[in-house]
């Protein structure tokens, strides 16, 4: 059609601009691969100002930043909205409902279902749905969104990182390998798949298998957004503290993968304490931070006055049956994803609760919790620990059972 184009999936753009076009298939890549180019799509809006894919995508970047730079390409997007092609309307009202004030996130994701049915090939739109629902805990939904498109989407890269991300929410461990590893065969450089495939030898304890695969993709992530570079390597710093290898190892990790992140001039500062405060966290748990100086000190001091949780600042002032005070007697991490965590992400937090109930001598109540631990990932040598502490002395031969139990497994992974 005249004075129309079509981007990268196909689907017709208002617009004459080639660098418009352009610079809009640059963000469906950046947005894809995780990429620290994101902000090309602001150049789109600058060579079209009157496409409303243009705005409405730098839009949706801006939205969660600046939204005072927003609401402008907002507005402007709405005001060419009536000569826009169908694609460009659809896409509109399932961002502008994202980033409304008054934002209903099941609205939201009922407009990218009906989307994807009509424009199954946008796959920026799959990831954009995906996330949401990571954030609202539905891992169910994420998955009817993949399955949806994914029969015309069979040999495209990054489509079966989506699929096995949400199989490895709803535990399905076994379809989510098998997924990862087709991704891999098309794009071996897809670091979202890269993640999955760790995960699931994470949760199958198969921590040498995850450090040895990481460690040779890690050649391909130097473009990484701050949040994926450092989060992929926070998961080959959890393989080796899980796998018990030395505290050292880990540590050496965080400061040249996770910490040196910030050196970048277009880091993300956020990206990185989420991930670095997430791995300090877990070595305060096993006791092991006294190897790390004072890196959680100057994390701290970073962190001042922007975080907040009440019952992991008593658990940090050593006031533990305080801090259960703030927790159900049921407490089980898996119960909170609507924060917007993974399984292995929340682990840690049931350690914690796991350790406040020993440090305040409520050990049957702690063996419960690891016992239930334990079913999920019985190759975890630090939970055997927890459980060898937990049996009181009439409890003896289960203890000295579970402690060798643990001793085998911190055997057997690393040298």
């Amino acid at each position: 059609m005249e004075g129309f184009k079509v981007d990268k999936w196909g689907y017709e753009v208002k617009t004459n601009s080639d660098s418009c076009i352009s610079s809009i298939n640059s963000y469906y890549h950046q947005v894809l691969s995780y990429g620290r180019e994101r902000s090309v799509i602001l150049e789109a809006p600058k060579q079209d100002p009157t496409c409303v894919l243009a705005n409405i995508l730098a839009a949706h970047y801006l939205s969660s930043g600046d939204s005072s730079r927003a609401m402008p390409l907002l507005e402007a997007a709405k005001s060419y909205l009536e000569q826009s092609s169908l694609y460009e309307k659809v896409v509109f009202d399932a961002i502008n409902c994202l980033i409304s004030p008054n934002r209903d996130d099941d609205v939201a994701v009922e407009l990218h279902f009906k989307l994807l049915k009509d424009f199954p090939r946008d796959l920026v739109s799959l990831k954009r749905a995906q996330v949401l629902c990571f954030y609202m805990g539905r891992p169910d939904l994420s998955l009817k969104l993949v399955e949806q498109v994914l029969s015309v989407n069979k040999q495209e890269s990054y489509i079966y990182g989506m699929l096995a991300f949400s199989l490895l929410e709803l535990g399905r461990y076994t379809d989510a390998e098998e997924a990862a590893n087709k991704g891999f065969e098309i794009d071996s450089e897809d670091a979202w798949t890269h993640h999955a495939l760790c995960h699931v030898y994470q949760y199958n304890c198969r921590f040498k298998e995850a450090v040895q695969f990481m460690e040779k993709c890690s050649r391909t992530w130097s473009s990484l957004s701050s949040f994926m570079y450092t989060h992929n390597w926070w998961h080959v710093a959890l393989c080796y503290l899980e796998g018990h290898s030395p505290m050292e190892k880990v540590r050496d990790v965080y400061d040249q993968n996770i910490w040196k992140e910030l050196e970048r001039s277009d880091a993300s500062p956020a990206e990185v304490y989420l991930n670095a405060v997430g791995l300090l966290l877990r070595v305060y748990v096993r006791g092991g931070i006294n190897v790390f100086g004072d890196r959680l000190k100057i994390l701290a001091d970073c962190l001042t006055n922007k975080v907040s949780s009440e019952a992991l600042f008593e658990y940090g002032k050593g006031e533990n049956e305080r801090a259960l005070e703030f927790l159900d007697e049921t407490f089980d991490a898996i119960n909170y994803k609507i924060i917007g965590a993974s399984d292995e992400q929340l682990d840690v937090f049931n350690e914690v609760w796991i350790t406040m109930l020993l440090n305040s001598g409520q050990a049957t109540k702690a063996i419960q919790a690891i016992e239930k631990q334990l079913k999920k990932r019985e190759g975890t040598p630090f939970l055997w620990r927890l459980l060898e502490k937990s049996y009181p002395m009439s409890r003896k031969q289960e203890a000295i059972d579970a402690g060798k139990k643990a001793q085998a497994l911190e055997a057997a992974y690393f040298d």
